[in-house]
């Protein structure tokens, strides 16, 4: 019998093709990493750089207490882009949005050169933010593609020498920026924003020529651009009234309105995302996972304690301590180490052992007690003793960076891997910038205050009477200001401080650093209910396969169960075809022409019925084997007449029946040639 070629297998768009186990080598994996490490190092750089020369760049644009909006808008709309660049990416692949991430950065980076006060900086920096969003839930989504949850630590090293590089580059070359008039015709501190421009387009070629991601299927879905617009009408109005609440008062018509137009965006984007099911910007479903909602809560305590205490660190050790902004960035050196440490030591411990609930706990811990800690810091407090608690303070975000994206990654299916990672980055940006925006307007709006209350406490001293008395140039006219009451242009523009009798401006240290005091303290409140909340973090146990992998071993396994399929299909529609017969005559074609193989023959012995020859008159022969031989039929292939089919001629069936009168032959094919006697051909 002729035999079919199968053809590739094919259901719902699989095709039985070469398998792809999706498992890239150690090599592979490194040379993807130069292009993550590319991007995370631009925005990285960009971060610490504008931490540490925001006071001077603030000074100069005469928007020191306004500052915050340099970092609120960044983080406004990094956190509204997160989870959008993570659902496109998962439709669409990783590779484009993240030079699409990359492009709009650098073009943010260029115009904040060019601002000319701090509104116009703020909104470049807002420019900034839609690149940022794709730079670091991208890079986390990618790593989280390519790697399992329990290798994923061994190379995680790369990402945080990426970040320890920047924490000391980053103060360094803030620093000099920041400090020079100008360069090459340019004030120094637009440098600090023009250096992204050439990193960038670095950036641009590193990951062009070495992230070769594996196409994914395209995954057909809308893209919930409602869900981010209502997302945009919750967070915006929020964070401004955060910013201008002190000054508008927290009760105000304006401020009343602001909260009820971001309660109405927060409700409708709620309705929005469960409307839109499975193609929502964030999936409500994820959070109905505990492992994913615990995470969230947490990330979003973290992420307000975080920002609100690193934004306030580096205002202390300028404006309390004296530090210039690049001895502050190294000054902030503890930290960076903590980090690097805590992530390397959790990393490494999750990976040998799979468990990796403990370290949020732990981490959570030690960051309320750090913060708690830096409570008690103030103007004459040793800096050894401050950058002790920054190394706890690090240690414990070490312990929650990783261990808590990974616990997120592990516990949804390999195709949600990039919407989850933005939806844990997102919950982070979202406490960072409330945090931000919060502590810096705490700060801010008790400083005045503070002041006031330092200064009329050291009045009452012999040195400030004495200090006072001999006054002279600027310090005369500062204390001319703090006898009027108006305090507000010192904080807007602090570089006067260094102009001051230092027993003069003594008493303005205690009191800023007494509104620190005030951060910390509500920071220190916030962090505990991230310990309370990581306490129900449950623990699953890690998977040992990449999320790739595990999405090519299910194509793979659909792709062999559909070929299995038609196999047998093909298998059944051969074995069909050798036993066809004619439905008049009941004889089959020809053997000469269709030779029945040893295979077939033993098969049909084992499934067909025993056939017998009926006599005409419906008496059944006793022998069908006597019979068979009386009639001079011979076996097929030798096997026992009983068991069916005998070959015969059609002349000596006919004479089988003119011998047996009480058989008839069944009419039919006359065609000469061998045929075989089936059930009730001999009747």
């Amino acid at each position: 019998m002729a035999s079919a070629t199968p053809t590739p297998a094919s259901a719902g768009g699989l095709t039985a093709a070469e398998p792809d186990d999706g498992v890239l080598t150690h090599r592979q994996i490194v040379t993807i990493l130069i292009g993550l490490m590319m991007g995370m190092f631009l925005a990285a750089l960009d971060q610490t750089i504008v931490a540490t020369s925001i006071r001077t760049i603030a000074d100069q644009l005469h928007g020191l207490s306004a500052q915050a909006w340099v970092t609120t808008a960044y983080l406004i709309t990094s956190t509204i882009v997160t989870p959008l660049y993570g659902k496109l990416s998962d439709m669409y692949g990783r590779k484009q949005f993240f030079l699409l991430a990359i492009t709009l950065f650098t073009i943010g980076s260029l115009l904040c050169s060019f601002a000319t006060s701090i509104g116009m900086l703020s909104a470049f920096r807002a420019v900034q933010g839609l690149g940022a969003g794709g730079l670091f839930s991208l890079s986390l989504a990618i790593i989280g593609d390519i790697v399992s949850p329990r290798e994923r630590a061994k190379y995680q090293g790369y990402f945080l020498a990426v970040f320890g590089t920047s924490s000391v580059l980053g103060p360094v070359i803030g620093g000099f920026f920041a400090g020079q008039s100008s360069i090459l015709g340019i004030t120094g501190w637009r440098w600090v924003f023009l250096v992204n421009v050439p990193i960038a387009m670095a950036a641009l070629v590193v990951v062009t020529r070495t992230l070769h991601l594996k196409k994914q299927e395209r995954r057909e879905s809308r893209v919930d651009w409602w869900g981010a617009v209502a997302l945009s009408v919750a967070l915006v109005p929020l964070l401004i009234v955060a910013e201008q609440g002190r000054e508008w008062g927290w009760a105000s018509g304006r401020s009343i309105a602001t909260y009820v137009i971001g309660v109405g965006g927060i409700i409708a984007f709620l309705l929005i995302e469960r409307v839109m099911k499975e193609e929502a910007l964030i999936p409500l479903r994820l959070f109905a996972i505990r492992t994913v909602g615990v995470s969230s809560i947490a990330s979003v305590f973290i992420g307000m304690g975080m920002f609100g205490g690193l934004a306030a660190l580096p205002l202390y050790l300028q404006i309390v301590k004296g530090a210039s902004p690049t001895q502050a960035g190294l000054l902030l050196l503890p930290l960076t180490l903590g980090i690097m440490f805590g992530s390397i030591l959790s990393g490494q411990l999750i990976s040998r052992t799979g468990r990796y609930r403990r370290y949020p706990i732990i981490g959570t811990a030690l960051l309320t007690g750090a913060m708690f800690a830096f409570h008690y810091v103030g103007a004459d407090t040793a800096l050894p003793i401050t950058m002790a608690i920054m190394v706890f303070f690090g240690v414990g975000l070490g312990f929650n960076f990783q261990p808590l994206t990974l616990a997120v990654q592990n516990a949804v299916s390999p195709r949600d891997i990039g919407v989850a990672t933005s939806s844990a980055t997102f919950t982070r940006q979202i406490g960072g910038t409330l945090g931000t925006a919060v502590f810096l307007s705490i700060l801010f709006s008790t400083a005045g205050d503070k002041i006031g209350s330092a200064y009329q406490t050291a009045a009452t001293t012999p040195d400030f009477q004495q200090a006072a008395a001999s006054a002279t140039g600027p310090t005369k006219t500062f204390l001319g200001q703090l006898q009027s009451g108006s305090m507000g242009g010192s904080l807007s523009d602090t570089s006067f401080l260094s102009t001051l009798n230092p027993t003069i401006a003594h008493p303005f240290l205690v009191g800023f650093s007494g509104a620190m005091q005030t951060v910390f303290l509500v920071a220190t409140f916030i962090l505990a209910c991230s310990f309370l909340v990581v306490l129900f973090l449950p623990h699953v146990e890690l998977r040992g396969g990449s999320p790739s992998s595990e999405r090519a071993s299910e194509v793979n396994a659909a792709a062999a169960a559909v070929a299995a399929d038609q196999k047998r299909e093909q298998d059944a529609s051969d074995a069909d075809a050798a036993r066809v017969t004619e439905p008049a005559t009941g004889l089959s074609s020809d053997p000469a022409t269709e030779p029945a193989t040893e295979h077939q023959e033993a098969h049909e012995r084992q499934h067909e019925p025993t056939h017998v020859l009926v006599p005409a008159g419906g008496v059944q022969v006793d022998d069908p084997t006597a019979f068979a031989d009386q009639a001079g039929l011979e076996p097929t292939n030798g096997h026992t007449p009983a068991r069916g089919r005998h070959e015969a001629t059609l002349d000596e069936l006919h004479s089988l029946a003119a011998d047996r009168p009480d058989a008839a032959l069944t009419p039919g094919d006359t065609e000469p040639g061998r045929h075989r006697a089936g059930p009730g051909e001999l009747v």
